[in-house]
């Protein structure tokens, strides 16, 4: 008796202890759209700002510690990945079908360029541009109010067009895509 009773102790224990697991700082997140009767998919991680506004994007604020900046993972954790199952035109830059990792120059905070990286399956601070498929313009604005948690969205706007929009802190960049 006494062991069945230790059993279903340490049993009730385990199942609690998922209970007790505080949810991740950058929960995974995705962003789909189908435009034109293609699929495009921004999977990424979402850091939140927790009362750092004014210090994510300055010269000496959060982002300038990684080791490749300027160039920003537009995320947390592993890579922001795209997905398209067919050739799109993201601002001026062709990107043919298929994955990709999304980066972002944030060199001037008032003028980013999307970096679309030819390598797949990194970890978010591995930047390697001598893959980079090209940039683009990003057209800048600024929010209402502060963006808390990161996100991606892909609006479909019709006839085979849409927007691509990245918003955190007090920036918010989008670019028009095209399925083609």
């Amino acid at each position: 008796m006494k062991r069945f009773l230790m059993c279903v102790g340490i049993v009730a224990m385990a199942s609690t202890l998922p209970a007790q697991q505080k949810p991740p700082a950058s929960p995974p997140a995705t962003a789909t759209a189908t435009i034109n009767g293609k699929t495009i998919t921004i999977t990424y991680s979402s850091p939140r700002v927790r009362g750092r506004e004014g210090k994510i994007f300055t010269k000496d604020g959060l982002i300038s510690h990684d080791p490749h900046y300027p160039v920003w993972r537009a995320g947390a954790n592993s890579a922001t990945k795209l997905e398209t199952d067919a050739d799109v035109t993201i601002g001026d830059l062709s990107v043919p079908k298929g994955k990709y990792t999304l980066f972002v120059n944030i060199a001037d905070p008032d003028q980013w360029d999307l970096i679309v990286n030819k390598k797949t399956g990194e970890w978010g601070l591995a930047y390697d541009g001598s893959a980079d498929l090209g940039h683009t313009k990003m057209n800048m604005s600024k929010p209402p109010q502060t963006i808390e948690d990161l996100v991606w969205t892909i609006t479909d706007e019709g006839g085979g067009k849409g927007t691509l929009t990245l918003g955190w802190e007090d920036h918010s960049a989008s670019v028009p895509i095209e399925v083609h």
